[in-house]
């Protein structure tokens, strides 16, 4: 099982503000997950890997594919208390879930 946390570059976020980001996404599509998964994901070490993306529409675009797939996922949206306005599209975690599945809907992307 893994999780794909889909970070913007397109935002000039700095290095904390993307680690903020990634985090909140990383944790609310974890509390969108089942118990069962939830427990499977965290007994195998909780693999994550954060990936380039490169606007809102994109973001949006895999959140749609997630959701057709019925995996967990959520998109963040900065609250605006320091580098970005109110509101703007971070980032988007999608899983956890089995690798094939999380891969059907970021497989394409690369590393952050």
């Amino acid at each position: 099982m893994k999780q794909a946390i889909v970070a913007r570059t397109d935002i000039g976020m700095g290095k904390g503000k993307l680690a903020a980001q990634v985090a909140h996404a990383s944790l609310s599509a974890y509390e969108d997950t089942g118990q069962r998964a939830r427990k499977r994901w965290k007994g195998e070490g909780q693999k994550k890997v954060v990936l380039k993306g490169g606007s809102e529409d994109e973001l949006f675009r895999l959140a749609e594919k997630a959701r057709a797939e019925g995996l967990p996922h959520a998109i963040i949206r900065d609250a605006g208390h320091t580098q970005l306005e109110p509101g703007t599209v971070t980032a988007l975690a999608v899983g956890p879930a089995d690798d094939d599945l999380v891969d059907k809907v970021t497989g394409d992307l690369s590393l952050y």
